[in-house]
């Protein structure tokens, strides 16, 4: 296994390049993404490797002599992957200097893009011949053109004829503008046809611009975003990995996997080792982020104290980092923690009340208050902030179906489904949504369809068996539920309870009584009291005393201890006990008398002589 990579000069030097490159066209969140990293950085170890020559070009790396090397070329792990920076990425002299005599004009560009002016940067820009001056006007057309899609979708207002999904009239006209620019090299452009393509339905065409944008500039966050964004599940992710143009090991690699898992809601102890390999001394010890996507992961993994703790940690070292807030509100909604809640939203809602973040904290506060419209205010208000805003759709179905409202919760689980279509949670809450209207056709549709997605989760499994016996099905729902157990709990019992209930309606008695024997060994070693198992040893009881050569000391020994508790069923089991004792004395004398005979026989046996 190679050696993981870890931060040095060139890593270093690209992200400070990455930090302009971004900003310079707009790519905000990459710009801040790649700040945020480089200043996780040890100080020791970025002052060693300070650089100014960041700012108009490349570094050049030099050997030990002074003398330039070539670009770092990572040998690719499979024969179809492409090479990352496998020619000098720098600038051409011809575009900087079409860049130096466009200056004017992107800069006032720039500044109509960064006040959200997109139609008026676009305008400004569409004169510009240099490749950054074509970018930014494409992608200024993009962001004004969903703008107004969003604008027109939003005056329908539930109206009948209101689509799912605000629908871009423009995005095919820009990807033939985008795909008729002669320089097919542009990562930039290669990028934004990655993200048309997306916008378009065309999955795998968007993954190959995508992958081959990474080829020939790396450290643009948002082209690791865009590929995050397209991939289906955790298998696809894994085959994918080979085809990067960098080494498995990279830290890259290592944050796009984090990443892409956490968004799945598959990230695994795996991952946590990832995360606590890229916070060590060598490579970014204070980052922020990468302690955000290890608490996600805790979440994911269900460790709801450990994840919790780390948001702690994150809070303290910054008290107004809102990245991620909803997800330690829902830790602290499942742990039932309002205390902390509480004061979580009054101070997030000073510091910004616009935040869908801050809006979603809030709505968890409300709801664990029982306060069930206020929660879903602002959960809409989230929704209408950034419509593309999942949790607030999933959280704000939730709370329609603790209001018991169907229908609300269903079209709020759509709005989900329409923004996301891999989140499980948006697909299981319009099952039960299904469920609760008695549709249970419909109610398993969906459990299905979140199962597909989360194949290992127990509650799925759970939800599909209980459909399936609602519909009368009941051997399909005894196989779901064995695919339950397998993922459960070992000390699980209500599953093995439903199982044996099942079996015994299936008139499948010997099945039934395996199942209760399990709920029996299970609560004795739990040290349960009597009560909560005595119902399983009453049947197993009654089982072992009608079968014909039955184990009746075990019956006998379960009757006992149901008669002594104060169990509802200790009369019931004190009257059986009594009927069990009975037949040990007629098996007893029935056997003694068979020995007598036995001995008899033998006696009268000759001896040989």
């Amino acid at each position: 296994m190679a050696a993981a990579i870890t931060v040095d000069k060139e890593t270093i030097d690209s992200l400070r390049k990455a930090i302009k490159d971004c900003a310079d066209r707009g790519l905000q969140h990459a710009s801040k993404w790649a700040a945020e990293l480089l200043a996780a950085v040890p100080p020791s170890k970025r002052r060693a490797y300070q650089d100014l020559s960041f700012v108009s070009s490349t570094p050049v790396r030099t050997g030990l002599l002074g003398a330039p090397l070539p670009p770092v070329s990572f040998p690719p792990p499979h024969p179809h992957a492409p090479l990352a920076s496998a020619v000098d990425p720098r600038v051409s002299p011809d575009e900087l200097a079409l860049e130096l005599d466009e200056e004017d004009v992107l800069s006032a560009g720039m500044a109509s893009f960064r006040c959200r002016e997109f139609a008026r940067a676009a305008r400004t820009l569409s004169t510009c011949s240099s490749a950054k001056g074509r970018f930014l006007s494409l992608y200024s057309q993009y962001l004004a053109s969903e703008k107004t899609a969003l604008r027109d979708w939003n005056k329908l207002d539930m109206d009948r004829s209101q689509p799912g999904v605000p629908v871009n009239t423009s995005l095919l006209g820009l990807y033939e503008t985008a795909s008729s620019i002669d320089n097919k090299r542009d990562p930039w452009i290669l990028f934004l046809r990655g993200l048309l393509l997306h916008r378009l339905n065309r999955r795998e065409e968007a993954i190959e611009c995508a992958l081959l944008s990474l080829q020939h500039y790396l450290w643009n966050w948002s082209t690791w975003d865009l590929l995050s964004n397209l991939i289906n599940d955790g298998e696809e992710l894994f085959s994918l990995l080979p085809l990067l143009p960098i080494p498995s090991v990279h830290p890259l690699v290592h944050l796009f996997q984090m990443r892409t898992l956490n968004t799945l809601h598959q990230p695994s102890e795996n991952e946590l080792g990832l995360c606590d390999r890229l916070l060590s001394p060598e490579n970014f010890s204070g980052s922020l982020w990468i302690m955000s996507l290890r608490a996600n992961v805790l979440y994911h993994l269900h460790d709801f104290s450990a994840a919790e703790e780390q948001f702690e940690k994150i809070l303290k070292i910054d008290p107004c980092r809102i990245d991620d807030i909803d997800v330690y509100s829902n830790i602290l909604y499942v742990t039932e923690n309002r205390l902390t809640l509480s004061r979580l939203a009054h101070d997030f809602l000073a510091l910004d009340k616009d935040r869908p973040e801050v809006c979603c904290l809030v709505g968890n506060h409300y709801s664990l208050r029982a306060e069930h419209e206020k929660a879903i205010r602002y959960f809409r208000r989230a929704t209408q902030l950034d419509r593309t805003y999942l949790s607030a759709w999933t959280l704000m179905g939730h709370e329609y179906v603790e209001m018991k409202n169907s229908h609300a919760a269903i079209e709020a689980y759509r709005g989900a489904v329409d923004v996301n279509r891999k989140d499980y949670r948006a697909w299981y809450g319009l099952g039960q949504a299904y469920e609760l209207l008695n549709m249970h056709q419909y109610a398993l549709h969906y459990y299905q369809h979140a199962t597909a997605l989360r194949p290992y989760d127990v509650r799925l499994w759970q939800a599909q068996g209980a459909s399936y016996q609602e519909m009368g099905r009941l051997r399909e729902a005894i196989e779901c539920l064995k695919r339950a157990l397998l993922g459960a709990d070992a000390n699980e019992i209500a599953i093995a309870l439903k199982l044996a209930r099942l079996h015994s309606d299936l008139d499948e008695t010997a099945d039934a009584v395996a199942y209760h024997q399990r709920v029996i060994e299970i609560s004795r070693a739990t040290l349960k009291p009597v009560v909560e198992w005595a119902r399983s040893a009453m049947y197993v009881a009654r089982y072992y005393y009608v079968l014909d050569g039955g184990d009746l000391e075990l019956a006998r020994d379960l009757l006992e201890r149901v008669a002594g508790s104060n169990s509802e069923d200790a009369d019931s089991a004190a009257d059986l006990l009594k009927r069990v004792k009975a037949a040990m004395s007629r098996r007893e004398g029935l056997e003694g008398a068979d020995a007598e005979v036995k001995q008899e026989q033998d006696l009268s046996v000759e001896m040989p002589v």
